[in-house]
């Protein structure tokens, strides 16, 4: 009788500890995936004006773009996979 007891107070343990928490910790991480594709979505446009300011971009240039694009994309690819709702950017209403 007394391990069923135990068992029981502990499966409520594990309940509250995966189940309440689990949904606090998503959000915690949905809201820093959106921060962190703020910031990738900055650094892509911004490598993207370098490259146009530049009159003879070399082939790094052109990677380092390239690759901040394709951070960008994967990260939101993995918001649109997360289901994730996220916030209008400030320059997008600016613009």
């Amino acid at each position: 009788m007394k391990v069923v007891k135990k068992f029981s107070s502990a499966k409520k343990g594990l309940i509250s500890l995966f189940g309440r928490n689990k949904k606090k910790l998503k959000a915690i991480y949905d809201d820093l995936l959106l921060e962190t594709i703020d910031h990738a979505a900055a650094d892509w446009e911004s490598a993207k004006q370098t490259q146009q300011a530049v009159r003879e971009a070399d082939s790094e240039l052109i990677a380092q773009t390239e690759l901040a694009g394709a951070k960008y994309e994967f990260l939101y690819l993995e918001a649109r996979r997360r289901k994730v709702k996220g916030h209008v950017q400030a320059s997008i209403i600016d613009h």
